[in-house]
């Protein structure tokens, strides 16, 4: 049937989306900026921004986004296909057990039934177990088959002697987390942190001696490169890529 169609379309839309995200986090963007270029670039939603130029001025993510907007073409092309038939088609199965095809109800049926079903599948794909079980399948399938090179930060801006504000994401492991602004004593390795991102999307303009570092927090930082790098326990493992 033409509407089962519809659904797996919208499910492998979601899919091909949530890989871009991933994939353009892998690359030092935030999560939220990565998920909204990736829906903006497989939809075809163009923001000049400067986020758009963070995508534009970095090959990997250019590449990542052509790809993206090559495969939201298609899929939305085969969508628009499938819901016209869905409409003209007169054999819909089920639908037919309720309200005959030249019913008026049987349109109402067929746009509610898609409507609902389209809610629903992008209902699960938002469920976190989903997210970070596509997730950790999506980095280790691109790490595995060096797709792209991740990185665990994203500069935002550089300036002289080497001195930048970097945006610094404390992935599980870190070893910042469950420490306070003041026990892991950055200012003294020469790093001031500005402002924390929470992954609950609270921000944190001020950040006290007593405020926890938490897994998933986006802490946005200035100071020497290298020295941030060491401070945040990043160490050698982003040493080959800086941008």
């Amino acid at each position: 049937m033409a509407i089962i169609a519809v659904f797996i379309i919208a499910g492998l839309a979601l899919i091909v989306v949530r890989i871009g995200a991933t994939a353009l986090m892998m690359t030092g963007l935030s999560r939220s900026v990565a998920e909204f270029q990736a829906i903006s670039c497989f939809f075809g939603v163009g923001f000049t921004t400067n986020e758009a130029e963070m995508i534009v001025s970095h090959p990997a993510r250019r590449k990542i986004a052509q790809h993206l907007i090559i495969s939201g073409n298609i899929g939305l092309t085969g969508a628009l296909s499938a819901v016209i038939v869905s409409f003209v088609d007169t054999d819909t199965g089920w639908i037919d057990q309720f309200f005959h095809a030249d019913h008026p109800a049987s349109l109402f049926t067929r746009i509610v039934v898609m409507l609902v079903g389209i809610l629903l599948i992008a209902a699960v794909f938002r469920l976190g177990i989903i997210k970070r079980i596509l997730e950790a399948i999506i980095k280790n399938t691109l790490v595995r088959v060096h797709a792209i090179r991740p990185m665990d930060y994203e500069t935002v801006l550089r300036s002289s002697a080497g001195y930048a504000v970097i945006q610094i994401e404390l992935e599980a492991g870190n070893p910042l987390i469950g420490r306070t602004l003041a026990g892991a004593q950055l200012g003294t390795r020469g790093v001031l942190v500005l402002g924390i991102q929470r992954s609950n999307d609270e921000y944190i303009g001020t950040p006290h001696a007593t405020t926890e570092f938490r897994a998933g927090d986006i802490l946005t930082v200035y100071g020497q490169e290298n020295s941030i790098i060491d401070a945040a326990g990043l160490g050698s493992e982003t040493e080959g890529s800086k941008e």
